[in-house]
């Protein structure tokens, strides 16, 4: 009886050399059973003739609109379900996996059917000891957050343990599962995507799970990483798009709202915060376009 046939979907950007290192680390993996397909999002470093010619047993897909992380991802996903894959791992061009990377989160999936959502430990590049994302959390108030960031790895996460949602710089899906649940919700364009897909899987009795003895190593995160003005913008349309989808509880939007008026306020009248006014603006425009139902790409104001 053959192994699950798994698909890892690559997306590039103009990051050629960190995508070869992506796929050298891909292929030493222990799991055989296992391809690749990079989707190609517009490079103009070369990125495609040096994949092809370097690897040219890898399919590439070359994107002609960038449609952010799940809309990217998702024609990815598509050509991977195309291709019977069982499982799918949408990886960042980023991330360098371990060797047994691949073969532990497949038989961890294979011991359990409801499992619909895997994802590996996430690490640090940069410090490779410190952990980025032990999972996901989602609080009381829906306030989500990463379990374990920036700690030190001293063998707290041996078990594999559900989890609220998995990092989306390296998420595994079962095929029944996005068959089911559906693709990424591509009017995110780029953060809380991942969490919003984790919580569907939860609505819809798949389960997620974090397997510590899988590995990854992440470029893209730094310890004490201080987002952009654009995050902050996709975190708070993107927030109020899900309390919206998923019907959240009075208190939920309540806390939410009072949440981001103080942090509005504070940004805007005290001068200790005057570093923040992008962000502030950023905050702002992110409501506006939530209450006025724009989705996709943060709009070009200047």
């Amino acid at each position: 009886m053959s192994s699950p046939y798994l698909v890892t979907v690559i997306l590039n950007t103009n990051r050629r050399d960190d995508t070869l290192e992506c796929i050298n680390s891909l292929n030493a993996s222990t799991y055989d059973n296992h391809s690749i397909i990079v989707l190609d999002n517009q490079s103009t470093d070369g990125s495609v003739d040096v994949i092809k010619n370097t690897y040219p047993e890898i399919q590439i897909i070359e994107l002609h609109e960038n449609l952010g992380y799940g809309g990217n991802n998702n024609v990815g996903i598509k050509a991977a379900i195309e291709r019977k894959a069982d499982w799918i791992f949408v990886l960042n061009e980023d991330v360098i996996v371990s060797p047994n990377c691949l073969e532990q989160i497949v038989e961890s999936g294979e011991r359990d059917p409801d499992i619909g959502i895997i994802g590996p430990i996430v690490y640090h590049h940069q410090s490779p000891h410190l952990i980025q994302s032990a999972g996901g959390t989602l609080g009381q108030h829906w306030e989500v957050a990463h379990a374990a960031v920036d700690e030190p790895d001293h063998g707290q996460f041996n078990n594999t343990r559900e989890v609220d949602w998995i990092s989306g710089c390296g998420i595994v899906v079962r095929r029944q599962a996005i068959e089911e649940v559906g693709l990424i919700d591509d009017r995110f364009f780029y953060y809380w995507d991942e969490t919003e897909w984790c919580m569907r899987m939860h609505d819809n009795g798949w389960k997620v799970v974090l397997v510590p003895s899988a590995k990854i190593w992440h470029k893209g995160v730094t310890v004490n990483h201080q987002p952009k003005p654009t995050v902050t913008y996709y975190a708070t349309r993107n927030r109020l798009h899900t309390l919206a989808k998923h019907h959240a509880p009075i208190s939920v939007w309540a806390f939410a709202w009072a949440q981001l008026l103080r942090t509005l306020t504070s940004w805007t009248i005290k001068p200790r915060w005057r570093y923040m006014r992008d962000h502030r603006n950023a905050m702002w425009y992110g409501i506006v376009d939530f209450l006025h139902g724009r989705w996709g790409q943060m709009p070009n104001r200047s």
